[in-house]
């Protein structure tokens, strides 16, 4: 071996023991484990993108607020519960100094709106691949679980009862997958969909968003789809809610639409729910499409939803209140029985261009639509 040979070894060996061309490390996603009595939010606030935090059976006593790109919030199924933390007074001139400083600023904005759990990414920075399955969210004055800003959310297994306004929810998102889910005896709609909830606002193109295969019983409404564009509403059991499928659009551009609703069993929804301000009592509504174009409604059983409000029956295509009108929606291939004032109900004008097709259906209002 030449002198010129030794010296390219003795160089190569210093540069690999400098670490010069070693691969860098990989990053491998962790598992965090929570107990009952330990804090779900320090596990998430301690995560890092595509960890898991996995939380055992039992009652967990706060709001989460999740901030972290691609994490999973999965518990063990229904008996991982997360209720609000009762309030408790505290004594005139005494600060509450339980917990971490930084656990206690992340879950206050979330609780403070009264949220249980909150997945929330930045203005013009949707969060990417967020996870929540398998555990149950009750009990919250206003919503179980709350997205906003987001992008790939995957709702899966969670139950969600009990909370003041919306069981799920979601605004500013796109692509969700939302499947697998109860929610059940919420005070609005037990799945709500919004482009933005607090503006006045044309549509939103979610993508294709999904709703697919939940259970909604026992709320005001089953599903609520606002102001968005491409959303599947697929194979879900809406029953005993007041109204079960709401389609809803205005006269903002652009106009809400491009929606299906197939595969459905929407039955008996003849809850009573007063009227609001904005609109009329509700009871006996199977799907109602109000303000929206080129929906397709197609392959539902709609049965058994009987009511006098002026949005009850069947499949309903409502006048809406602010004058918006519903235009070119298709409903096709439904099979409709029992319900009232009629299975198939249309209140639009024929220049509106909107068809029934191959429905199987006793009555009409007009008649002719069956």
């Amino acid at each position: 071996m030449t002198k010129r040979h030794i010296a390219y070894l003795a160089c190569a060996a210093a540069l690999l023991g400098a670490g010069v061309g070693a691969a860098p490390p990989i990053s491998v996603p962790r598992v965090h484990v929570v107990h009952p009595g330990q804090s779900i939010q320090k596990a998430v606030n301690a995560a890092h993108p595509g960890d898991t935090v996995l939380v055992y059976p039992g009652t967990y006593h706060e709001s989460v607020k999740v901030t972290t790109q691609g994490l999973t919030l999965r518990g063990t199924g229904r008996l991982t519960v997360i209720e609000p933390r009762a309030k408790k007074a505290v004594p005139s001139g005494r600060k509450d100094t339980k917990g971490t400083k930084g656990t206690r600023a992340a879950a206050k904005s979330c609780a403070e709106l009264g949220n249980g759990i909150c997945v929330v990414g930045a203005k013009g920075h949707p969060l990417k691949n967020v996870t929540i399955t398998s555990l149950t969210v009750r009990g919250f004055a206003r919503t179980g679980v709350m997205a906003v800003g987001t992008d790939r959310l995957t709702v899966r297994r969670v139950t969600a009862e009990k909370n003041g306004q919306w069981g799920i929810a979601e605004e500013r998102a796109t692509r969700s997958l939302y499947r697998a889910n109860t929610a059940r005896n919420n005070g609005d709609a037990g799945l709500f969909l919004a482009n933005t909830i607090t503006a006045e606002q044309g549509a939103k193109d979610a993508r294709g968003t999904v709703v697919d295969h939940n259970l909604l019983t026992g709320n005001r409404i089953g599903v609520t789809v606002r102001r968005l564009r491409n959303v599947a509403v697929t194979g879900n059991r809406v029953t005993g809610n007041c109204a079960g499928v709401f389609l809803v659009g205005d006269e903002n551009k652009p106009k809400a639409g491009l929606l299906t609703v197939s595969g459905n069993r929407v039955v008996q929804n003849n809850k009573y729910c007063p009227k609001t301000t904005r609109l009329a009592f509700l009871q006996g509504s199977g799907i109602v499409l109000t303000g929206t174009e080129q929906v397709t409604v197609t392959r539902n059983l709609v049965a058994g939803n009987k009511g006098r409000s002026p949005l009850s029956g069947g499949v309903v295509l409502f006048k809406s209140f602010v004058g918006a009108s519903s235009e070119r929606n298709r409903i096709s291939e439904n099979l409709l029985a029992g319900n009232a004032p009629a299975d198939l109900v249309n209140q639009e004008v024929a220049r509106s261009r909107n068809t029934f097709q191959d429905n199987l259906c006793q009555t009409s209002k007009p008649a002719g639509l069956c």
